[in-house]
């Protein structure tokens, strides 16, 4: 540029100089100086020597008063003095004096005196490139609607250069694009306005913003330009549907969920803008009520949730429609379809259906017999639907499949028992193969009908009774029970009496039994003193078809009652009273037997258990009577006042409830010592006392370790009972193998049928050995050869 610069300078000199030389050739007092420089010069430039121009002698100019008048207001030049130079003073600036397209000088007079003369300078300010083009705004932004047709034009603002000339702005060029070319038009003060044409159809879509760059050069050299950034925004006309991410959404859901729950969002994009651009989601209106029931959609978000209650067993697969319109002037839309997959889940139960049963069957049906099918369906899928069959192992019945999945028969797979069990509550059980497993349960009830295969069973293996003697004919003696296990007419039992075939007398035409409940009656009065026991066979025979019956041994044993008084056997019983008559000395001490009384009771036990007492005396205070033994022995001697005649009265009771007596008179007439020595000495010796005084007491014990044998019986037997109830408990036996007797009545009436032959003798202080009376020759022995019981009582006699 300086280069430039300074070679144009030359030039302009070189036109000085020229003009300097025409001038010299004027001869009047006015010459016209014209010189140039260029603008921007540095202050002190010479621009030439006015002086010299002039043709005035420096040495004379001081003296003549030379000076300088500017023709303007700034002092941008000045001549110096001394020399006659030309200088640029201040900065020049061409744009700032002149108009771009005119020719631009400024001019200054010298003026001189003595003579006086005014000489005009004309300088001519020389343009030089030292502005760019420039644009007003920096940065220009254009709207354009997408569907501009081609060919429109965008005039947009020039660019202004200051510099005028080849420096002056030539031209306009614009960065590289598809949509739009520039042109220059000129305008009415020769401005070159540039304008934008669109030669390609915008799209919004594709491209919704241009960015690009309109520069302005000008003519210099090197030229100089200015930039305008150029912002193109295409506006939105609503010509793009809505889009959707896919055409075909495909989701999978639960049966069952919880309402809200979010199945899936679809999602369309519309390429416009603003409202043109805005979606809202709606189901087509196709879409039945059952799809809105089951259903929302989120018309802004496009969610999809859950709002009913999904259930595979009603619907597999929901094919939905969902539309996506935008909010243009004239709304477009699209659609899309959602398929929703329902996925089981196993909330369905196993249902049991019972299609076929036989409610009752007979005991004797073979295994293997047909009862029943069974039909198990489940609306759940897959392995949810998968059933496992089953019933309670420990009944008499099981399930098998058939060919058809999911039926089963329900068969015997034992013997029935209609009296183990009368009817079955069958539970069954279904069970899927879902997680978690479901299961239900149905139960059916199968009556077990009876058949006659049980006899009649009595309640014990044999039977017992004690029956008091003196009973009232035609009034039950005793009771016989038997039970069948079957039922209805199978169980209806019936009683007769059988003649026991090892009984010697027949007892059965004295007997009689009720047929429905083996009540046994007796024509006759029992008498213990004739009848000890008999036995009889009980038969009890079912109404079935054919009829079953058992049979069952029945021992009675009579027992006694107080029904006999005593009988005094010593003394004689002479006009109904007993009377007899003793001698004893005066002289016997104290104890000193004086008579006995003997009597018995055909009765037994407790009631032939004789008591003595003196209920009358002469003296009371002289004799006593052994309470047991009948014996009158005397309490003290006698003295010298007793009186020589004693009356004695001993009353025999016996022991029973209502006891029963007898009564004796004694007569005791007291001798003198030598009248009554001899007797004396035979009937009241010492030695022979002392033996009677002992078999008493041995009496009493034997007595003792019957009732005492009778008990450790008792309780052996009770415990042997005991424990062969226990055993047929847990075997499950209801009726026990062995039955024993009852035992009714009291110590000695019990006591009198005891095993082993024990003979009670009951004996005098002068009964000897040889004297004892057997009772068995008075009809008082009972022996009962079935049982092994053989009851021997014995009568004593005083």
């Amino acid at each position: 540029m300086v280069i430039r610069e300074n070679r144009r300078l030359h030039g302009y000199r070189q036109i000085s100089l020229y003009s300097v030389v025409l001038l010299s050739f004027w001869t009047n007092a006015f010459a016209h100086l014209r010189y140039s420089v260029s603008e921007e010069s540095i202050p002190g430039t010479i621009i030439g020597n006015v002086m010299k121009d002039l043709g005035l002698d420096v040495r004379n100019v001081e003296a003549r008063g030379f000076r300088v008048i500017s023709g303007s207001k700034q002092q941008l030049l000045q001549v110096n003095l001394k020399t006659g130079d030309l200088l640029v003073k201040e900065r020049i600036d061409r744009e700032m004096l002149c108009d771009r397209d005119q020719a631009c000088f400024t001019s200054i007079k010298v003026a001189m005196e003595n003579p006086l003369e005014i000489h005009q300078a004309e300088i001519e300010i020389i343009d030089i490139n030292d502005n760019s083009p420039a644009f007003q705004s920096k940065q220009k932004t254009l709207e354009i609607l997408e569907l501009t047709q081609i060919g429109s034009r965008f005039p947009l603002e020039g660019a202004f250069d200051p510099d005028s000339g080849v420096n002056s702005l030539k031209f306009y060029q614009v960065s590289q694009n598809d949509y739009f070319i520039l042109e220059v038009k000129e305008g009415s003060q020769k401005n070159k306005i540039p304008v934008l044409v669109l030669q390609k159809a915008l799209d919004r879509e594709l491209k919704p913003k241009f960015e690009f760059l309109l520069t302005a050069v000008d003519g210099g050299n090197p030229p100089r330009s200015g930039d305008m950034n150029i912002t193109i925004i295409v506006s939105d006309v609503n010509d793009n549907a809505p889009v959707f991410v896919e055409e075909i959404y495909f989701v999978t859901l639960e049966e069952n969920v919880p309402l809200g729950t979010l199945i899936l969002k679809v999602n369309a994009t519309d390429l416009d803008k603003g409202s043109n651009g805005d979606v809202v989601y709606s189901f087509e209106e196709s879409a039945g009520n059952k799809i809105k029931e089951l259903f929302e959609l989120d018309s802004y978000t496009g969610e999809i949730k859950v709002k009913g209650l999904i259930d595979f067993e009603q619907k597999k697969v929901y094919e939905i429609e969902v539309k996506a319109t935008d909010k243009g002037h004239v709304p477009m839309s699209s659609h899309c379809t959602v398929v929703i997959k329902i996925k089981d889940v196993n909330d369905n139960a196993p249902v049991i259906e019972v299609p076929s049963l036989t409610s009752a069957v007979f005991e004797d049906v073979k295994p293997g017999t047909v009862v029943g099918l069974i039909s198990i369906t489940d609306v759940d899928s897959g392995v949810n639907s998968k059933i496992a069959c089953t019933t309670s192992v420990t009944l008499p019945f099981e399930l098998k499949p058939s060919l058809q999945e999911n039926l089963y028969s329900l068969t015997t797979k034992a013997r029935l028992d209609r009296e183990l069990a009368s009817q079955y509550n069958i539970t069954i059980t279904a069970k899927d193969f879902g997680h978690p497993s479901l299961s239900s349960f149905e139960t059916v009830l199968v009556n077990v009908l009876d058949v006659n295969d049980n006899p009649p069973r009595f309640s014990k293996d044999f039977y017992v009774f004690y029956v008091e003697e003196n009973n009232t004919p035609g009034t039950p003696v005793l009771e016989v029970s038997a039970v069948d296990a079957d039922t209805n007419e199978n169980a209806v039992i019936t009683y007769y009496l059988r003649e026991n075939e090892a009984t010697e007398n027949p007892v059965v035409p004295f007997l009689t039994i009720s047929s429905d409940n083996g009540q046994v009656f007796s024509f006759i009065t029992f008498d213990f003193e004739e009848l000890k026991s008999f036995k009889f066979v009980v038969v009890a025979k079912d109404s079935g078809m054919p009829s079953l019956s058992s049979s069952v041994t029945v021992t009675v044993l009579i027992l006694d009652k107080n029904d006999n008084p005593p009988v005094v056997v010593f003394p004689s019983v002479t006009n109904g009273t007993a009377v007899v008559e003793e001698t004893i000395a005066r002289n016997v001490k104290a104890g000193y037997l004086v008579t006995k009384i003997r009597a018995y009771d055909a009765d037994v036990g407790y009631n032939a258990w004789l008591s003595f007492s003196l209920e009358d005396a002469t003296d009371l205070s002289l004799f006593r009577v052994g309470h047991y033994t009948g014996e009158i022995r005397t309490l003290r001697a006698m003295t010298e006042s007793d009186v020589t005649a004693h009356k004695l009265l001993i009353v025999v009771k016996d022991n029973g409830i209502v006891s029963f007596s007898a009564s004796a008179k004694v007569i005791v007439t007291v001798a003198e010592h030598t009248e009554a020595h001899a007797f004396s000495e035979v009937k009241s010796s010492p030695a022979q006392n002392e033996p009677e005084n002992n078999i008493t007491y041995y009496l009493i014990i034997v007595l003792s370790s019957v009732s005492s044998l009778f008990l450790i019986s008792i309780t052996t037997v009770i415990a042997i009972k005991c424990h062969r109830i226990y055993e047929n408990f847990k075997n499950k036996n209801y009726l026990s193998d062995t039955n024993y007797g009852e035992v009714s009545g009291s110590l000695f009436h019990n006591q009198q049928y005891q095993t082993a032959e024990k003979r009670l003798i009951f004996v005098g202080p002068e009964v000897n050995r040889d004297s004892v009376v057997d009772v068995g020759s008075n009809a008082n022995t009972l022996v009962i050869s079935d049982s092994g019981i053989k009851i021997q009582q014995m009568v004593s006699y005083c």
